[in-house]
């Protein structure tokens, strides 16, 4: 099985999530790769992690064969595979690969670049997957950015709002395009992940409006592209969204300079080898399980939210968690 993800794990409402300026999968220097790999057990994974842009692959060695709309395909059986991609630079991504291959062997697992704002790089990437590890079964698109800057969008500059708009907007439609394409010639098809973040349900975002309004944008455009595969009868390649919720890394953490940025970071946040824990058996059971149905994945959900917000208040749980509270 194939994964292709860019992963970027973001609260649902209260502030960014993943937010490295070198983006991670579940394979991320940031979480515990060998864990995440056997939540994969199912299937070849590709993780794609760029500067702010990366998508993330999951394969299984398979023949292309023009698919279209048929349920028909092979079985998912090993060996299962790993593609990990990270920034231009690739410092992170070259030590995640290093420790997999270490554990894994390096017939397993793979690594590469990916800018998700340039087409070419996201074509070349779905080559070197291809001719690496033949499918790909889930793409998960985690890039992102906020550019490291928490202040008002009146103070914003030009390069900011660019870089943020092009990561999680233009690059989300382009992963989504190739995605789509390469999944309409594998007999399986495959399925998308696309990870929300703040401003994905309309709540405001302040000191990072232009990042809550390029997420707003994720959810509009996997309904979009769900429409346009039923309207074509495409039946075997599923676009789902995925929603982790606070995730703790340095991205989040630099934007804890308020009292109440604190307070929801030790209420709400998780490392992201546990937000992994929970999403990778999730998104493994739509492929194992043969669904075709659109999902909605969420690690943090509102009433998970809402509930752990109340133990704070009532009983002081998790004060002071990552961060000293004023």
């Amino acid at each position: 099985m194939a994964i292709t993800a860019s992963i970027h794990f973001t609260s649902p409402s209260f502030s960014p999530l993943f937010y490295p300026k070198t983006h991670g999968s579940f394979l991320s220097p940031f979480s515990q790769p060998q864990n995440s790999i056997r939540k994969l057990d199912c299937c070849s994974f590709l993780s794609v992690c760029s500067r702010q842009n990366s998508p993330c692959a999951v394969n299984l060695n398979s023949r292309i064969v023009k698919a279209q709309a048929s349920l028909q395909g092979e079985p998912i059986v090993p060996p299962f595979n790993v593609l990990i991609t990270g920034s231009t630079k690739a410092e992170r991504i070259e030590s995640a690969h290093q420790s997999l291959r270490e554990e894994f062997g390096e017939q397993h697992v793979w690594a590469t670049t990916c800018d998700v704002r340039q087409g070419q790089d996201v074509k070349n990437l779905v080559a070197f997957a291809q001719r690496n590890l033949n499918y790909i079964d889930i793409w998960i698109n985690n890039a992102g950015s906020n550019a490291y800057s928490y202040k008002p969008l009146a103070e914003a500059s030009d390069e900011d709002l660019i870089d943020v708009v092009t990561t999680n907007t233009l690059g989300l439609m382009i992963c989504c395009r190739e995605a789509i394409k390469m999944m309409l010639n594998q007999p399986r098809g495959g399925h998308i992940f696309n990870i929300d973040g703040a401003g994905s349900d309309g709540r405001p975002t302040p000191r990072f409006a232009a990042y809550g309004a390029t997420k707003r944008s994720v959810v509009h455009l996997t309904k979009s592209l769900q429409a346009e595969l039923q309207m074509q009868d495409v039946k075997n390649v599923v676009v789902h969204n995925l929603s982790p919720g606070m995730v703790t890394t340095d991205l989040l953490m630099s934007g804890a300079t308020t009292k109440q940025a604190k307070f929801f970071i030790n209420v709400l946040a998780e490392p992201a080898e546990v937000v992994a824990d929970y999403l990778v058996p999730n998104i493994r059971s739509c492929v194992a399980n043969g669904s075709m149905k659109p999902t909605y994945i969420r690690f943090l959900t509102g009433i998970k939210a809402y509930s752990q917000i109340f133990s704070r208040l009532a009983f002081g749980a998790r004060r002071n968690r990552y961060l000293l509270e004023d």
